[in-house]
């Protein structure tokens, strides 16, 4: 299974959540009591596209992974929106990393979500917009899973959100099964290959989304984004 893109993706999800909202509560509910949390890049672009169809408000979440020294593609754990982070410890036990350099990481990332916040949103505080809400997490898929685990602990943990569900295309079904395990039961993919490389292979067309195209889809949705 792969989708032609983004756009493609999100239609085939809209029509898989929107059956679990129907479920929960009428249209008119859906339209007051929900909001779409999109992880910044590609994850804004599937949230456009619902907000659009399902008629639900559309915000984002910014977490960023804590990078193992000298491959910085390897996340050895995560960042929290409020600068709380979760280590992966046996990956940090096995490289033996510092409690320095993560406090050091740690820093470099909490201030990367501020700017990312401030320049996606204008506003990098969420005051009670997220109260008795179903909220609703989505991305163009999941990998490793750290970025979606640290929005999902965060909301869930320090939020006073009426339920928590987790929406992607694609993941791989050890990260579903982890998430549903650790984090919340309500967890929506429409595909789990057991062989799974990286999000971009489940797509034909993968085209990196700018922070240009960020801030005109938030623009859009009437977020003060910054200039």
């Amino acid at each position: 299974m792969s989708f032609q893109d983004r756009k493609d993706a999100a239609e085939q999800l809209a029509k898989k959540l929107e059956q679990w909202l129907e479920k929960n509560k009428t249209n008119e509910e859906q339209q007051n009591s929900s909001v779409i949390l999109a992880i910044p890049r590609g994850g804004v672009v599937i949230g456009d596209i619902l907000s659009s169809i399902l008629d639900i408000k559309l915000d984002i979440i910014v977490s960023r992974k804590i990078r193992a020294p000298d491959n910085p593609e390897l996340a050895i754990g995560a960042v929290m929106p409020d600068g709380r982070y979760f280590l992966n410890q046996d990956i940090i036990n096995m490289l033996k990393v510092t409690q320095r350099y993560i406090e050091v990481e740690v820093n470099i990332q909490t201030r990367e979500i501020e700017n990312r916040l401030l320049l996606f949103r204008g506003n990098k505080y969420y005051d009670n917009e997220l109260n008795d809400k179903t909220v609703i997490i989505v991305d163009d898929g999941i990998a490793t899973g750290s970025t979606i685990f640290a929005a999902a602990k965060w909301t869930n943990n320090n939020q006073k959100c009426k339920e928590l569900v987790v929406a992607v295309p694609v993941a791989p079904p050890d990260t579903i099964y982890k998430l549903k395990k650790e984090v919340l039961d309500n967890v929506i993919a429409l595909y789990t290959p057991e062989v799974f490389g990286a999000v971009g292979q489940f797509y034909q067309n993968f085209e990196q989304v700018t922070d240009d195209k960020v801030r005109e889809i938030m623009k859009r949705h009437g977020y003060a984004v910054k200039n």
